[in-house]
């Protein structure tokens, strides 16, 4: 059953303003929607619980390493510069994941010269309290079927340090290829190895439901260009 929207009201002034505000992507048990403002507090606790064991660094920025206050206030800050960073064809977007109503965690989708590339990325966290629910390969998937099928991408890239199991068998699942590695110093001194992965569209594994995507066309006009968006939605 799809669950009931998130905290996005299509008649909010502010989705006149920002389109984005009024994008949601519906699974079986998840809504996801653009970070909005009143999504913070719950952002910033499902942070503050914990994301992964601190003996360990599964990002390649360290973030997680910070102090309980600069993680608050860079929590708010980072959602506004992506905010602020939107152009058509050159994006991130951060997605709330909302599961019965609560925020427990993000899903990226991000882009880079889209209208020639027609490639988008991922990324995400989860709240350590959901970690083990398949909630990773159901907001993966939701995006994926976002970017294939009403933006017209035709490759997702993402990757995962190398120990990371559980974001790799994520991306196995849906039918991601290893696309080679790299280096990185998450933390000082510390060397982690990359994988990256691979998408092409035909190859996507998509699950046995589809995502329920409501507030399209107003998002198309601050994500793809005007003579992109008759394909794209």
């Amino acid at each position: 059953m799809t669950p009931a929207p998130g905290m996005v009201d299509a008649t909010d002034p502010l989705v006149q303003v920002w389109p984005l505000f009024g994008l949601e992507i519906a699974t079986p048990r998840l809504v996801l929607t653009p970070v909005r403002d009143e999504h913070l507090p719950g952002l910033v606790d499902a942070v503050l619980a914990g994301i992964h064991d601190p003996a360990e660094m599964p990002f390649s920025v360290p973030w997680t390493d910070a102090p309980r206050d600069v993680l608050i206030t860079e929590t708010a800050k980072h959602q506004w510069r992506l905010r602020a960073g939107v152009s058509a064809g050159e994006w991130t977007v951060n997605f709330a994941v909302l599961h019965e109503g609560r925020v427990i965690g993000v899903q990226d989708l991000a882009a880079r010269s889209f209208p020639l590339l027609r490639r988008v990325e991922t990324g995400s966290w989860l709240t350590r309290a959901a970690h083990g629910r398949g909630f990773g390969t159901e907001m993966r998937a939701a995006v994926l079927q976002f970017a294939f099928d009403h933006l017209g991408a035709t490759s997702a890239v993402s990757g995962a340090v190398a120990w990371n199991a559980a974001s790799l068998g994520v991306s196995r699942r849906l039918g991601y290829v290893p696309n080679g590695t790299a280096l990185a110093e998450a933390r000082r001194g510390e060397v982690q190895v990359l994988q990256n992965l691979l998408l092409a569209r035909e190859d996507f594994v998509r699950p046995d439901w589809v995502a329920e995507v409501r507030g399209l066309q107003a998002a198309l006009t601050l994500l793809i260009p005007g003579s992109l968006r008759g394909a794209a939605g």
